[in-house]
């Protein structure tokens, strides 16, 4: 059956359709009719029309109640929306993985939706729910890998992203979490199980028509380029940036062969200003690490070339490179104007160091009000920064998709 969107058959549309032909059936309509035919009908014509206009009624609402069972009631243009990442938009997975990078405990999720600790590093959401939302789609995207979740509830949405990942698969060593290529291996699961849910035709409408969002590529240098001395012996900055464009490229090319055709890929924030980052090299005397933020904002450059060609090259992709780092900056250096009054450390614990597991409801340092912090816990924003970033995102980047 051919997949209808909303626009092309809405409800209103179909209530229309059953208005005309409830006026059909009334007396009225009869006359009507028969004046139009110019002639007298019998009493036997009048029950055959009135029967026939009867059976297409029932018809009509066959087809109308079975299109709208089985397609996923939204109002979005996009059929659903599809993570792969990093910490910034995992939405759970490393909580069914063997790693110590977690957060789904106390007082992660403590404004989330009943104060649950989702396994979201966040106090309440991150950036997919706010953008899944913002384009008419579910509030929260649901972790792959969460079995209180099946395919039903990922036809609409599902993240596989995982916290600690890089582009770099020696970057999900460092904490035993899901590499990238892993991410991809269950994305490919997921597509055979919508294909037994969906059937063919629909589910490859939903691969087609979804949003796929990519965040991806700060941990590749905070977790290993600047933290393990063997990749800085062996790459320039500006080497490993073109290696991991080089990586980038691949990814996005094998979801595009998988059938993905709407993208957004995430560029870097100004990572030096992290409060960890800021805390640990102790020789920048806590100001911003410029060094890191000039690698981002270089990154950044190369990868939007990058997206610009992979759009000649691919036929039929719609790849959109959205780039946080002069938004999260302006948050940074000008807090105030964004509602923000802490900046400089973290609402989880003294704000300094504390993240996963420091970052426990034993701490008695930990803020009331996350709402007027930037960060979270050292390394990861507070809901409200999310949602900022988000509405900027859905604005200026996904208008399309919308």
């Amino acid at each position: 059956m051919r997949y209808y969107t909303p626009e092309a058959f809405s409800v209103a549309k179909i209530k229309h359709r059953l208005r005309s032909i409830k006026y059909a059936l009334s007396n009225k309509g009869t006359k009507l009719f028969s004046t139009k035919r110019r002639q007298r009908l019998s009493e036997f014509e009048k029950l055959n029309v009135k029967s026939m206009l009867r059976n297409r009624v029932l018809a009509f609402l066959l087809l109308a109640t079975q299109l709208l069972v089985e397609i996923p009631g939204t109002s979005a243009k996009v059929a659903a929306l599809i993570v792969f990442g990093d910490s910034t938009v995992d939405s759970g997975n490393n909580n069914q993985i063997s790693t110590v990078l977690k957060s789904n405990f106390q007082p992660y999720g403590r404004d989330y939706f009943d104060g649950k600790a989702t396994g979201r590093f966040s106090n309440g959401r991150i950036a997919p729910d706010f953008i899944s939302e913002g384009l008419g789609l579910k509030n929260a995207v649901p972790a792959y890998l969460d079995p209180s979740y099946d395919i039903k509830d990922f036809a609409t949405g599902v993240c596989f992203a995982s916290a600690g990942t890089g582009l770099d698969n020696a970057t999900s060593d460092v904490l035993s979490v899901m590499p990238l290529w892993k991410e991809v291996e269950y994305y490919k699961e997921y597509q055979t199980k919508l294909r037994g849910y969906l059937g063919e035709d629909k589910a490859n409408e939903v691969i087609r028509e979804s949003l796929y969002l990519i965040s991806i590529g700060t941990n590749d240098f905070l977790e290993n380029y600047y933290l393990l001395p063997r990749k800085l012996r062996k790459y320039s900055v500006d080497e490993y940036q073109n290696f991991l464009i080089g990586l980038a490229g691949e990814f996005l090319t094998d979801i595009y062969r998988l059938g993905a055709r709407k993208m957004s890929f995430s560029g870097l924030s100004p990572f030096g200003c992290l409060p960890l980052e800021r805390t640990t090299q102790i020789f920048y005397g806590s100001k911003c690490i410029e060094e890191y933020n000039i690698a981002a904002r270089d990154f950044n450059t190369k990868m939007q070339d990058k997206v610009f060609k992979l759009n000649k090259e691919l036929s039929g992709l719609q790849l959109v490179f959205s780039n946080p780092y002069d938004l999260v900056s302006d948050i940074i250096h000008h807090p105030e104007a964004f509602g923000f009054n802490n900046v400089r450390s973290a609402c989880c614990g003294t704000g300094y160091y504390e993240m996963s597991y420091l970052c426990d409801k034993m701490n008695p340092f930990t803020c009331t009000d996350a709402s007027t912090y930037v960060f979270w816990d050292s390394f990861h924003p507070t809901e409200k920064t999310n949602e900022i970033v988000a509405n900027h995102v859905l604005k200026y980047d996904l208008a399309r998709f919308q």
